[in-house]
Parts: C-alpha cells; structure tokens; sequence
C-alpha cells in the first residue's frame, strides 16, 4: 500500500529518508494492519508522502517534515519493538510529545510498564502521567490533582498493586468520602455493604481491570485488600501500607489533617481529586485545596498536576474538558468586568 499526498514539494526542495525495520511483523506492529497508523502520520504531516515496501518506509517531502515524521517513526518503532501496543492514541501522544520538546523521550514515557495483568500492560500515556507515576516511586506523599480521566487514580491503583506484588507494602487500602449521604450511613437501607459500596464502586471498578476478579474477594477477606469509607480511617495507624485517598476534593479540612496522620512506617499515601469538582454541602471549604497550600514545599511530599492534555478516556473527553475550562474562564471574567462597572 502506498500512503500519498498531493502538496509535496518540487524534487529539488523534498528529502528523502528511508526507516528500515528488522522484520515485516515489526512494520505492521508499528504502523497498524492495513497501514493503519500511517494516515495519523499523513494527516500530521501532510507535506510527506510515506511509501512503505516489505520491511522498509521510505519519506519523501518537505524537509522539516520528513525529519519531524522520521522521529515520530522511529520512537513508535522503539516501543513496539518492546511490546507496547500502538494505537491511534499512542502516536498522536508521541506526535504531541515532540512537538513539545523535553528531556523525557516518548520512549521513556509511553514505555514505562507498571503492571502486567490480565492479558494487557498499564503504562503512563503522557509526560505529566510518567512524572506523577515517578513522584509516587519516589516520595512518601503525593498528591495527583487535576480533571476527570486523567489517569489520577488508575495509575496510583497499578502502583499499589505492582508494591504489593514486589513485596514493598503488605496491604492496599483504598478509601474515598461518602459524602452524598454525609458518612451517617446508617440512615440509609441495606447491610452496611450495601450502604458502602455506591461510594466505592469506582475503586473496584480499577481493581478488577488489575486483579483476577476471582481472588479480589478473598484478598479483601485476608485483609490485604481493603476498601472503606474515608470515615473508616479514624484512630487507625496505616504501617506497611500503600493508602490511597480517591475524591479528596470533597474531604473537609478536618478530615485531610486526619488522613493525612494516619501515615504509618514503610507506607506510602496518594491522595487524588479534582479541586473543580467539589461537592461538600455549604460553603465548607475542601480540604484537598486547602492542604495544597498548608504542605508546599514540605520534604518528601510532592504535589502532581495533571490536565485536559492527561485525559486518556474517550477522545471527546479531553474536549469537554477543555470547552468547560473555556467556559469557567469566560463566566469568571463576564463577573470580574461586571464587578469593576
């Protein structure tokens, strides 16, 4: 098959670069079946006509392009070479990821394997993810703030799970605030499974995606697993433990400072949310946006932000995200304007 495109440069102005791939089943895993993938590249380089022929792939055109093009090539070549996947996604991460610069290479971002389970591998998709997943390796505390499907707390559930599995912790707690019904859940029908599990079914949603589902309820009978309401964690001291607070936007203060002291020895606590999406009753104020400020710049401690950029969900998410972002700015300085007449 051969990918064209009309608007190629005159002979005289075009260059021409030919990537070779050890064996034809490396160019397919690299372009896709049917070529795939080579129209992503087409669309995002459209001054470059890509040729492809038995194990090689030859690039012709405008020459910033071909250059350009050549590097998105080879990067998808490195990772499929070392078994990632690629997809339409991957490569318009790694065009984006260029595009940007950095020290990271896309190699170094999309490559890093957390966890192997259930037939698949769990990767950070983007540079903020690999920089959220290292600060997690390397700090006792860390806060992964930012939108919906940013991979906040997918990535720090692989993370407890690969500690588990190394034998760095002995236990994963996962905990979240159960605020729609204001943590005084015995107003509320059923066995207190059944008034819990509303409020934690997301984390056993990302639980069953790591985990055999088969052995997920005997961990949780041994206790190596445990999923609670944050309200659970009172007077408790979490040692040996990977601790993950999921939705700590909506934790008051009171309840982040008591979390937050329940750190114990050899454990390891993320707390994830997004400040924009509080909902506390009132005007009380959410402790995760509160502590953000409290516990800067403290040793050991390292805030994440992750953005619209991060979504890794539908492709249309990512749009939402950013059109509502639009739109805050916009009603905001709609209000500072009518303020100042």
């Amino acid at each position: 098959m051969q990918v064209e495109h009309n608007k190629i440069p005159a002979e005289s102005d075009s260059a021409s670069m030919t990537i070779t791939f050890e064996t034809p089943e490396l160019m397919v895993a690299t372009l896709g079946p049917s070529d795939e993938l080579l129209r992503i590249l087409t669309g995002a380089y459209p001054l470059v006509q890509f040729r492809p022929n038995g194990a090689t792939l030859t690039l012709i055109g405008e020459p910033i392009q071909v250059r350009k093009a050549q590097r998105v090539t080879e990067e998808a070549r490195a990772l499929a070479s070392r078994g990632s996947r690629m997809s339409a996604d991957t490569i318009e991460q790694i065009i984006k990821m260029l595009s940007a610069g950095g020290g990271d290479t896309p190699t170094d971002v999309l490559g890093l394997k957390i966890l192997s389970g259930r037939g698949r591998s769990i990767r950070p998709k983007t540079l903020n993810q690999k920089s959220y997943v290292d600060a997690i390796e390397d700090n006792t505390i860390t806060f992964g703030v930012g939108p919906a499907g940013t991979g906040k707390t997918f990535l720090a559930m692989a993370m407890a799970v690969a500690a588990l599995q190394a034998k760095e912790v002995s236990r994963i707690i996962l905990t979240r605030p159960a605020v729609e019904a204001g943590e005084k859940l015995g107003f509320l029908p059923g066995s207190l499974t059944e008034k819990i599990d509303p409020y934690l079914r997301p984390l056993y949603d990302a639980l069953h995606e790591m985990i055999d589902p088969e052995t997920i309820p005997r961990l949780i009978e041994a206790g190596t697993i445990e999923v609670a309401p944050l309200a659970y964690m009172r007077g408790r001291t979490l040692n040996d433990a990977f601790v993950i607070l999921d939705e700590a936007q909506n934790t008051t203060s009171e309840q982040m400072k008591m979390f937050l002291t329940r750190l114990g020895f050899g454990s390891k606590m993320v707390i994830t949310g997004d400040v924009t999406q509080v909902d506390l009753p009132g005007n009380a104020v959410s402790g995760l946006a509160m502590v953000i400020e409290v516990l800067e710049n403290i040793d050991d401690i390292k805030l994440c932000r992750l953005d619209a950029g991060d979504v890794v969900r539908h492709r249309l998410i990512a749009d939402i995200v950013t059109a509502y972002d639009r739109w805050d700015t916009k009603k905001r300085e709609q209000h500072s304007r009518g303020r100042t007449k």
